[in-house]
C-alpha cells in the first residue's frame, strides 16, 4: 500500500469511473457499491498518510514525467494542508456513493416513469470523474495541473446538473458552466502571468515573484487575478447569481459535490496566495474580510426567506462558505487554518442537511416547507440527523462546527484587537453578529419540516431506507468525533498555518 498512494487517491477514481460505466447497465444502483468500495479504499489510503502527518511524519511528494518538452512534471503532495483537505472530502464523496443509490432510483422514476438502469452509467462516471478532480486540485504541485484538474471538476459537474437536473436543467447547466468558466479563465491568466515572470509552472515557483507589495507591481497582478478567478467560481457576493440555481436544481445527491467544488476555493487560496504569495496577498488580506461579511450577511438574509428545502440550503452555501474566507482573510495562523478548518466541517454538515432535503423529496414528493409539518413522527432518523446538521453548521457544541468556528474567530479577533485600525474590529464584531442568522436559517425551517401538526396527505411518510440515512448518521458522528477531539484534523491545518509569514497567534 505504501507504493504511490497519492496516484492511487486519483488513479482509482479514474478507473472506477470506466468500471461503473461498463457495469451500470448490468448492476443498476448496485453499481453505487463499487464505487463505495473504491473511494472507500482511497479514504483509507489518504487515513493512512493523516496518521503519519498526526505523529509527527513528514510530507509525501510523488513526481512522474509528464511532458519533459515542456518542463512539466505530474507531481502530487501531501502535507499538513492538503492531506486533511483531500481526507475530509473523499469521506464527503464516499458517504455520498451509497447516498446516491437510492436517490437516483426515486429520481430516475420520476423522470422516466421507471429506473433507466443504463443511466446509473453515467451518473457514476461523472461521480467518479469528480472524485478525482476534487482530490486532484487538493494534491496537485503544478499550476497547469491545478487547472487541469479544475477543469475535471467542471466538465462532469456540468453533466451531473444537465442530465439528471430539475426546472429547466440544461439551461441551468449552461449558466453554472459559463460562470464557473469564467472563473477558471481568470484564473489562467493568472497562472499565464506567473510563467511570463519565473518561466515555471511549478506552485513553489510562485515565491520568486518580487515580494513587493506595490500595485504596478507583477506580483501584485497575479495574485489579483487569482484571487478573483477563485471568487466567482466561490460566488462571494457580487459574482454568486449563478450558484442559488445551479445548487438547488441539480439532482440533489450531487449537492456534496457543489458544496466541495465551491469551498475547496478556500484550499487553493491559502495554497497559492497565503503559502506562495504572502506579501502580495497581503494588500488583499482587509479587503476580502470584508467581501466575506457581505457575502455573510448577504447570503445569509436570503436564505432565512426561503421556503423551498434545496434554496434553503443553496442560499446558505453562500453565506456558510464566505465564514471561511473572512478567516483567511484575517491573516493569522488561527484565521487561516480555523478557515480550512470551518470549510471542512461545513461540507460535512451541509452533506447531512442537503441529504435530508433529498430524503425529503424521495419520501414526500414535496420541497415546499410550508407544505410539511409534523414529520418527526414518522421520520424520526430524519429528524434527528437534521437537527444534528444543523447544530453543525450553527456551531453548537459538541459538534466539528462550534470547534472551527470559535477557532476562526479567534483568530478574526486577535487581528482586530492588535491592528491600529479599528476597522477590523469592526468587522469581526459584524462578523459574529451575523452568526445569529445561521442559527435562524437552521432551526426555524426545521421546526417548519418537522414539528406541528401533520398534514393528511403526510399520514402515510415512511422512514427513509437505510442506505440513506446510514451515510448520514456517519458524518453525524465523525463531526461529533471532530467536536470533542478537534486536534484529529485541526493539529496538522494549525502545524501548517504556524510555518506561514502570518501576524498573531
Amino acid at each position: 500500500m505504501s507504493d504511490h498512494i497519492l496516484l492511487q487517491t486519483i488513479a482509482v477514481p479514474l478507473v472506477f469511473a470506466l468500471v461503473t460505466f461498463a457495469l451500470g447497465p448490468r448492476l443498476g444502483k448496485r453499481v453505487g457499491w463499487l464505487a463505495f468500495a473504491a473511494l472507500l479504499y482511497t479514504t483509507f489510503l489518504l487515513l493512512y498518510e493523516a496518521v503519519g502527518l498526526f505523529n509527527g511524519g513528514g510530507p509525501t511528494q510523488e513526481t512522474y514525467t509528464w511532458a519533459p518538452m515542456a518542463q512539466l512534471s505530474f507531481g502530487l503532495l501531501g502535507d499538513n494542508l492538503s492531506i486533511p483537505v483531500a481526507l475530509a472530502m473523499n469521506i464527503v464523496c464516499t458517504a455520498t456513493a451509497v447516498y446516491s443509490m437510492d436517490y437516483m432510483k426515486h429520481r430516475l422514476e420520476v423522470m422516466y416513469g421507471e429506473e433507466r438502469k443504463g443511466q446509473y452509467s453515467l451518473y457514476f462516471l461523472n461521480f467518479m470523474l469528480l472524485d478525482a478532480g476534487l482530490i486532484g486540485v487538493s494534491l496537485s504541485t503544478n499550476l497547469v495541473e491545478l487547472y487541469l484538474f479544475v477543469e475535471l471538476m467542471l466538465i462532469p459537474s456540468t453533466f451531473m446538473v444537465a442530465l439528471f437536473g430539475y426546472t429547466r436543467k440544461e439551461r441551468t447547466a449552461i449558466m453554472y458552466f459559463i460562470w464557473n468558466h469564467v472563473g477558471a479563465f481568470v484564473f489562467l491568466a493568472g497562472i499565464l502571468l506567473a510563467y511570463s515572470e519565473t518561466g515555471s509552472f511549478a506552485i513553489s515557483s510562485l515565491a520568486q515573484l518580487s515580494n513587493v507589495g506595490v500595485y504596478g507591481n507583477i506580483e501584485f497582478w497575479v495574485a489579483g487575478l487569482i484571487l478573483l478567478g477563485w471568487l466567482v467560481k466561490m460566488a462571494v457576493f457580487g459574482v454568486h447569481l449563478w450558484l442559488p440555481t445551479a445548487h438547488a436544481e441539480h439532482p440533489t445527491s450531487f449537492a456534496p459535490f457543489i458544496v466541495t467544488i465551491v469551498g475547496v476555493g478556500n484550499y487553493v487560496v491559502v495554497r497559492l496566495l497565503v503559502q506562495g504569495m504572502p506579501a502580495a496577498f497581503q494588500s488583499f488580506g482587509f479587503p476580502l474580510m470584508v467581501v466575506a461579511l457581505a457575502t455573510m450577511v448577504y447570503g445569509g438574509a436570503m436564505t432565512v426567506i426561503q421556503n423551498d428545502v434545496k434554496y434553503l440550503y443553496a442560499w446558505s452555501t453562500i453565506s456558510q462558505n464566505a465564514y471561511s474566507l473572512l478567516g483567511i482573510g484575517s491573516l493569522t495562523a488561527l484565521g487561516v487554518s480555523g478557515g480550512i478548518f470551518y470549510f471542512l466541517n461545513h461540507i460535512i454538515g451541509k452533506t447531512v442537511l442537503f441529504c435530508i432535503a433529498g430524503i425529503l423529496i424521495c419520501q414526500t414528493g414535496l420541497r415546499d416547507m410550508r407544505k410539511m409539518g409534523g414529520l418527526a413522527a414518522r421520520m424520526p432518523i430524519t429528524a434527528a440527523l437534521c437537527l444534528v446538521g444543523s447544530m453543525i453548521l450553527s456551531a453548537v457544541p459538541p459538534t466539528g462546527g462550534f470547534q472551527a468556528e470559535w477557532i476562526l474567530f479567534a483568530g478574526v479577533f486577535s487581528k482586530g484587537v492588535t491592528e491600529p485600525l479599528g476597522w477590523y474590529l469592526v468587522v469581526a464584531l459584524a462578523g459574529l453578529a451575523t452568526t445569529i442568522l445561521t442559527v435562524a436559517y437552521t432551526f426555524w425551517p426545521m421546526r417548519k419540516m418537522f414539528f406541528g401538526p401533520l398534514p393528511a396527505e403526510l399520514q402515510n411518510v415512511k422512514e427513509a431506507p437505510i442506505t440513506m440515512t446510514a451515510p448520514l448518521i456517519a458524518l453525524v458522528a465523525i463531526s461529533l468525533l471532530i467536536g470533542i477531539y478537534p486536534d484529529l484534523f485541526f493539529k496538522s491545518l494549525y502545524h501548517f498555518a504556524t510555518s506561514l509569514p502570518l501576524g498573531g497567534p
